[in-house]
Formats: C-alpha cells, structure tokens, sequence
C-alpha cells in the first residue's frame, strides 16, 4: 500500500470528522466552565484526555455531587470500549513498547473505524492522519466553548445545551446497530431512573454502568431451530 495516500487519506478523513468534534469540543467547554471548571483546566483535559464521553461524565457526575471516586468510576466505564479495540490495533502497530504505546494514542472512535480494511486489517498510517487533525480540533474547540460561552443562558442561546445529550444519544444508537442487545440497555435505563432521583449523578452513573456490565455477562439467549 502507498504510504503516503494512507497518510492524505487519514487527513482528509479527519478534517470530516474534526468538524464534528471541534462542535461538540465547545458544547464540552461551554458545559465544564457552566458548572464551575476554570476554563484552563476544561482545555488542559481535553489536551490530556482527548474523549468527550468520559470528559462529559466526569464533570456531569462532579457537577451533580457525587464526589472524585464515582466520577472517576463513571469516566472510566465510558472509556472501557477502547480496551477491545486497543487488543485488536496492537499486531499492526510496529516498533517497541513505548512507540507502540505513542501510536496506540491514535485509538479514538472514527479514526479507527476509518482505518478497518475491506478485507481485514487496519490501515495505521489512515487512523495515525485522522487523529493528528481531530486531536488539536478538540483543543480547539474546547477553548472556544470555555472562553466565548460562559454562561448557561449562552449554552442555551445557542443550542450547544443539547449537544451533551445528543452525543449520548448516538452513541446509544451506533451500538445498539453493531450489537442489537436490549438487555444491557434497558438494565441502564431502569437503574438511572430507580437512582438519579435519590443519588448524586456520579453515583447513579457508576450503577449503571455496574449494572451494563452484570447484563453483558449473561449469556445471549439461543434460538432454536425451527422444525
């Protein structure tokens, strides 16, 4: 494979895709300074953590209370995704451990979606140009949204206060598309209504996706053949 059209490809994938981060980094932005984030630690997150569903449940569930440990807990339910996802990029990445480790960084959502092969594999050069143009579009956008949108009737002037759970929301959809399993959804949706309304948001989020994980475990039920 050419090298350098795995590398033109990756960027113009991700100058796509940075659009659509760079919009949701200022929803993220505009949210963490809303609810009390001095704008300077909403931009070094971003820079540090570069994913908008742990950075969005980890200020959600601070914001609601629920303290540093569930938080904590809740943001890293939200990032386990990339575990799997992490295993099946390591045998295309080459070089030792700690370049390996530089390249694995690369492991976000669209780009390595964008760098799966027809026939199998991965195009690492593909999800190396995509993340390079989406990770500084987050930044960007992160910083944007803490200094020019600093107040919830701007998040609200603007729309940027339904960003929050529309991003949840597609998330929801994507994975119910790539693995229709409605158990571990509805277990979600039955333990955030029996504890939102009785337990700071950080608590009722580590329940959940406690909960998600019980339900994944259980095996998926066999159809028998028909006669």
């Amino acid at each position: 494979m050419d090298n350098d059209g795995g590398w033109s490809r990756g960027l113009r994938v991700g100058a796509g895709l940075a659009a659509g981060s760079c919009l949701l980094a200022v929803g993220f932005g505009a949210f963490a300074v809303t609810h009390g984030w001095p704008a300077w630690l909403a931009i070094a997150m971003s820079a540090v953590v570069f994913s908008g569903s742990a950075q969005f449940a980890l200020v959600t569930a601070l914001a609601g209370g629920g303290g540093l440990g569930p938080a904590l807990a809740g943001a890293a339910l939200m990032n386990l995704r990339f575990v799997p996802m992490a295993a099946a990029t390591a045998r295309f990445l080459p070089g030792g451990p700690l370049r390996r480790a530089v390249q694995g960084q690369a492991v976000v959502d669209g780009s390595w979606v964008a760098a799966q092969r027809p026939g199998g594999g991965l195009d690492r050069r593909l999800m190396l140009g995509a993340t390079l143009v989406q990770w500084p579009a987050w930044i960007l956008g992160t910083a944007l949204g803490a200094v020019l949108v600093p107040g919830g009737s701007a998040l609200r002037a603007t729309g940027l206060d339904v960003i929050f759970p529309g991003f949840f929301g597609l998330l929801l959809l994507d994975a119910l598309r790539a693995g229709p399993r409605l158990a571990p959804a509805g277990t979600v949706a039955a333990a955030i209504a029996a504890t939102c309304r009785f337990l700071p948001s950080g608590v009722a989020l580590a329940l959940a996706g406690t909960a998600a994980v019980l339900a994944l475990r259980s095996p998926a039920p066999v159809e028998e053949p028909r006669p």
